[in-house]
């Protein structure tokens, strides 16, 4: 068994545990109006920015299931370091933080990679991945021990989507599963362009309508570099008979660092 280090902490969050324990609670303890409400999320769409930028976007989805118990977490993260066809399941140990190693569900895994040829594990693909890490720390804090399925999709299309909410789906029907799907919104466009963009897949994800969504993608109308992990997972949420989705939060980063001539969009919302 192999444990995966964790490559950004110190930079995209703090690498002290006790330091990053107390953002995280700082992050949570800001309260949302949804929260505590009785019907818990089948899945979540959060940001993997630096905590600085969008841990208080992605606190107002993970506070929508503290304390609950599941199975299994499946998180689906984009690949920004490696360009591979499928997606990458870690199979060969645990992932670690500051707070402890993350239970990898590596029999699963490793029963998944044999069943679908879209589905490999591919080292480099999680050797210096943030997008899923960057959520590691904020489960550990909200759920406490867990056990999940971390997947790195390197190839983001609607056929792919497709094909892995299926598998998601199936695993569903002796697991209580939670979704995660992991990706920031537009980037490096000025506040006002930024904001124009960003709503279009907002009001999508709103409308809980995959097609409009991945029509804005692949027209070019809006911008979402985990387009494909927010795919998979809203198919993935249809077949699990989620029906409503709640936008939780819209920032973009100049609405924290002051700076509106380049920004980057971030969104947490709920589907239930």
């Amino acid at each position: 068994m192999i444990t995966r280090a964790p490559a950004v902490a110190g930079s995209f969050y703090p690498g002290s545990p006790d330091q990053l324990r107390r953002e995280i609670d700082g992050y949570l303890s800001q309260k949302h109006p949804s929260a505590g409400v009785e019907i818990k999320p089948k899945a979540l769409i959060v940001p993997h920015a630096g905590y600085y930028y969008s841990g208080a976007v992605a606190a107002d989805a993970y506070r929508m299931v503290a304390g609950e118990e599941f199975d299994l977490v499946v998180i689906l993260a984009p690949s920004h370091h490696h360009y591979f066809t499928g997606a990458s399941i870690y199979s060969i140990g645990n992932y670690e933080t500051p707070l402890g190693e993350v239970k990898v569900d590596c029999e699963l895994a490793e029963s998944l990679i044999a069943q679908y040829p879209a589905i490999n594990f591919i080292a480099e693909a999680h050797r210096q991945e943030h997008s899923l890490e960057v959520q590691l720390p904020f489960l550990q804090v909200v759920l406490g021990d867990f056990m999940m399925l971390p997947l790195i999709l390197g190839e983001q299309s609607w056929d792919m989507a497709e094909n892995l909410a299926e598998i998601i789906a199936d695993l569903a029907r002796n697991r209580r599963l939670l979704l995660i799907a992991s990706t920031d919104l537009s980037h490096f466009h000025d506040a006002e362009t930024a904001e124009f963009l960003d709503r279009q897949i907002v009001d999508a994800v709103a409308a809980f309508d995959p097609a409009a969504f991945w029509s804005l993608i692949e027209n070019r109308q809006a911008e979402a570099c985990g387009a494909g992990p927010l795919l998979t997972v809203m198919q993935a949420a249809l077949k699990l008979r989620a029906r409503r989705a709640e936008i939780l939060t819209y920032r973009h980063s100049g609405m924290v660092s002051g700076d509106n001539d380049r920004v980057v969009g971030y969104l947490a919302a709920a589907l239930y």
